[in-house]
């Protein structure tokens, strides 16, 4: 071999790629350098220089090295077969078995490598037992990849989940978003209806008395018309007849028309403030929930109302498993999030044998039982007509409430640190937590009845300001 290629692979390297050549061209100072190599290096450095020894080329065009180009492409031949003959087993130097397995060189070696100098002090072993080992270590490698194969296939399978229900809530609060419209503008239209006909019933109104009033004076003129022609008939009669015709006519006043108020339509009542007064009407279509429920904190077993105010338990759902859901008990929150100021929630309790309401600061994980140390809440057990208060950081405790709970008041007072329960049908006053909040807090509900919690609307009002 050595006989055959005198130069090393480094010698048949290109200065510039640091390649075996690939069609090599000789310079003037000859140094050979790749073509395309060269070509770059003269634009990138804008002179005909040789990148070796900088001198500059005498020729635009250098002549191809042949015999150099000759070489390298016997050596790469030479080097893919002795690649290939190493591939299938046979030693490439010494046409030898590959029986053994150079475990400093991590290499298959034949017996006549093994006792030449390039690994007589290495450690080697037989091939087979080799294999054997590497299929070990593979193995215990091979493991922890297929066990984040899984997790990774899961996690995809939850992302397909989460973006088909991402779809299913886009669609679904498309529908509700549209019929909510929908009845906005079919009661503008209702009310655009009532005025038109009140608008239409006074025209009607106002034209027949105005039809009469102009009957009235037609009537008027065509007897005033007679009279006129019988005057100026007279006035040619004798003078004794003609006397006793103008003291009659004398004696008759003439009647003069009078003006009539109110004739015209009323276009201030029709158009005054008009979209205010409308909009101070929709309020009889128009609730105000100060607390909403949010789905995506959901139980899978919670069903949630369209309007998201009432949460009872059905069957379960196929939702993703989001780290914002409760997935073991059977609870949501709210949608609104308190870090300030006075807040105040009504609760349609009724049927539910137990139910819990109150507070969770907004960054406690969901998942599991933990977050049942984190809860403000009011317990009730209807079978028994007890209530539990919970507390962070001390133990629960009962009380019993004088009648059965139906409606139940929660109001917070974060900035004086008070949460607050009261019977709302008794106006009584069952028990107030005080804490110092210190974070964002949500509303909590906890609900196993078929019979929903429901959020109570609040009165709404509209008011006029008026400045100086």
């Amino acid at each position: 071999m050595a006989a055959k290629y005198p130069l090393s692979e480094e010698e048949l390297s290109c200065p510039v790629c640091c390649d075996i050549f690939r069609d090599p061209v000789v310079l003037s100072c000859s140094h050979s350098v790749c073509r395309t190599c060269l070509q770059q290096f003269w634009k990138t450095k804008g002179s005909q220089e040789c990148p070796v020894c900088r001198r500059r080329s005498s020729k635009d065009i250098p002549l191809s090295n042949l015999v150099l180009k000759n070489v390298c492409e016997a050596f790469l031949e030479s080097r893919s077969q002795r690649s290939s003959a190493g591939s299938e087993g046979v030693c490439s130097l010494h046409n030898e078995k590959l029986k053994l397995f150079c475990l400093d060189d991590q290499q298959p070696v034949c017996v006549v490598c093994h006792l030449s100098k390039s690994h007589t002090t290495h450690k080697c072993c037989p091939i087979d037992e080799a294999v054997t080992d590497c299929k070990t270590k593979l193995q215990t490698a091979l493991e922890p990849l297929q066990k984040n194969l899984k997790v990774l296939e899961e996690a995809k399978r939850d992302y397909d989940q989460t973006a088909a229900h991402i779809k299913t809530q886009t669609q679904h609060t498309e529908r509700q978003i549209k019929q909510e419209f929908e009845k906005l503008h079919q009661f503008l239209r209702d009310e655009e209806a009532v005025r038109i006909a009140a608008l239409k019933e006074e025209e009607e109104q106002k034209s027949q008395m105005m039809r009469r009033k102009i009957e009235e004076m037609n009537e008027e003129i065509s007897s005033l018309s007679d009279t006129i022609r019988n005057i100026e008939k007279e006035m040619k009669a004798e003078d004794i007849q003609f006397l006793q015709f103008y003291i009659f006519r004398v004696q008759r006043s003439p009647k003069h028309p009078e003006k009539t108020s109110g004739a015209l339509i009323n276009v201030a009542k029709h158009l005054s403030n008009l979209k205010f007064r409308v909009w101070e009407k929709m309020q009889e279509i128009i609730q105000y929930t100060p607390v909403t429920l949010d789905p995506n904190t959901a139980h899978p077993k919670l069903h949630l109302s369209d309007d998201l105010t009432a949460v009872e338990n059905r069957d379960q759902r196929s939702v993703p498993d989001n780290p914002e859901r409760f997935d073991k008990y059977l609870c949501v929150l709210g949608s609104e999030v308190f870090n300030s100021g006075t807040h105040f929630w009504d609760i349609q309790v009724g049927e539910r044998d137990y139910w819990i309401l109150g507070l969770i600061p907004e960054s406690v994980k969901r998942k599991g039982d933990s977050f049942w140390n984190s809860v403000w809440s009011l317990d009730y057990d209807k079978r028994i007509g007890k209530c539990w208060i919970r507390c962070p950081g001390q133990s629960v405790h009962s009380l019993t409430p004088k009648e059965k709970l139906q409606r139940v008041r929660v109001q917070l007072d974060w900035d004086r640190g008070k949460l607050t329960f009261t019977d709302l049908l008794t106006n009584t006053h069952l028990h107030t937590i005080t804490h110092t909040f210190t974070e964002r807090v949500l509303p909590f509900f906890w609900n196993v009845s078929v019979y929903p919690l429901r959020i109570l609307p609040v009165k709404t009002s509209v008011t006029v300001e008026q400045h100086s």
